[in-house]
């Protein structure tokens, strides 16, 4: 039996300048995250959509829930089998694409940089990330291949 895990957060809007949506000029894309017990974020949507561009917006959120999901999964993997992780950064890209009917992301390429604790561990390193990919539960939930161009370093 399979195991079903409930998540829940408020997203509040609270960019109404006064006149609500009476123009689509005419209010702030601000909203704010709360999550129980988690400290609240502050969003906007992107500058190029109307948004604050010095806070967090959905897209900034989704290619980091693909690149998080990916890093603690092959975290895991990596303890399982040995591989001795000192440092992990992703610095992660995705192409967002605009369209008629709204738009939706077609790419996203994490680029990790993995240090690990000897060079024997380098090649084991580089091959469990097909495995977390297949693990990573953002990944198997979107509609296109996420790619991976990684770099292993030993100390």
């Amino acid at each position: 039996m399979s195991k079903q895990h409930n998540f829940t957060l408020q997203v509040k809007w609270t960019g109404n300048k006064g006149t609500g949506t009476s123009d689509y000029r005419e209010y702030e894309r601000h909203h704010t995250v709360i999550t129980e017990n988690k400290t609240d974020i502050l969003c906007s949507s992107d500058p190029a959509f109307r948004g604050d561009g010095t806070k967090h917006n959905p897209e900034d959120f989704f290619i980091a829930s693909l690149s998080s999901c990916h890093m603690l999964w092959y975290l895991h993997l990596c303890a399982d089998a040995g591989v001795v992780v000192v440092d992990y950064i992703d610095n992660v890209s995705g192409i967002l694409a605009e369209l008629p009917e709204g738009g939706r992301f077609t790419e996203v390429t994490l680029h990790p940089i993995i240090n690990v604790k000897d060079a024997s561990m380098c090649k084991k390193a580089i091959e469990l990330h097909e495995t977390a990919n297949k693990k990573c539960f953002i990944a198997n939930s979107v509609n296109f291949k996420v790619k991976h161009e990684v770099t292993v370093k030993s100390l």
